[in-house]
């Protein structure tokens, strides 16, 4: 076998922060990498060892980082792109799979794997109940990528289908309006007690979880960090000692 066919290329979730959500099956993948590839602050998380070498990068070169993992894999290393919660949930994988189609060709011939992580509306999720336990739909608010035109006719279709909704990157410091304009839209069609959990760095020390009406929700309660979970209109809160459980009934009426 030649070093270059002995090369591979996993794409790995490492959770949302707790080194206990990392999957055995990404764990093995770290103890036999030789080069860790991603964003600075995920990469962080990896304990550093001899014969692991960390590519870490930007947050907004996506398409330079998974073809930096490609020429790797190409040259027989083993590489793991490293993601947060679940790589292909707004995240890694959709790179390497369109750095792979517009790659050479024996990129398609490289083994590549996607190794599946908890991502952070999941475990937000657990920390309260059920509250995307019927039917829901995940939306980037980041206008990054996409224009804000089409997150807010996403946002707005995905209410009026009455979908219980995760908001992922709902407010950046350089674009702090789009959160509030998110909340705007939700109270034009929404009840104003309609249940909202804000969670913030789950499954860290910094972690921090509210429970809110939609009336009482405030853009300052969100940042990069937080995942906010909005309910559909069947969605209950059960009051109980400390924080209540949120939970979406899985039959409808």
């Amino acid at each position: 076998m030649t070093a270059a066919a002995a090369g591979w290329l996993a794409v790995a979730g490492l959770g949302p922060g707790d080194a206990a959500l990392i999957t055995p099956e990404a764990q093995a993948a770290l103890d036999a990498a030789t080069d860790l590839v991603g964003y600075g602050p995920y990469v962080a998380r990896v304990a550093p060892r001899p014969g692991l070498t960390v590519h870490a990068s930007d947050n907004r070169v996506e398409l330079d980082r998974a073809r930096h993992a490609l020429d790797l894999a190409a040259a027989g290393r083993r590489v793991v792109v490293a993601s947060s919660g679940d790589p292909g949930v707004f995240a890694m994988a959709s790179a390497v799979c369109e750095a792979v189609e517009a790659g050479p060709a024996d990129w398609r011939g490289l083994d590549i794997r996607v190794l599946p992580g908890v991502t952070a509306m999941l475990a937000a999720a657990a920390r309260v109940g059920a509250p995307l336990g019927h039917d829901f739909c995940a939306i980037n608010l980041s206008d990054n990528l996409k224009p804000w035109a089409l997150i807010e006719r996403r946002l707005r279709l995905a209410v009026e289908a009455d979908f219980a909704l995760a908001l992922y990157n709902p407010r950046s410091l350089a674009r702090p309006e789009g959160f509030a304009r998110a909340l705007a839209l939700l109270r034009e069609v929404c009840e104003p007690a309609r249940p909202m959990v804000f969670a913030r760095a789950v499954s860290t020390p910094e972690e921090a979880l509210r429970v809110v009406r939609l009336a009482e929700a405030a853009p300052e309660m969100a940042d990069m960090r937080t995942v906010v979970l909005i309910g559909s209109s069947l969605t209950r809160l059960i009051p109980r000692a400390g924080r209540p459980f949120v939970y979406t009934p899985r039959s409808a009426p």
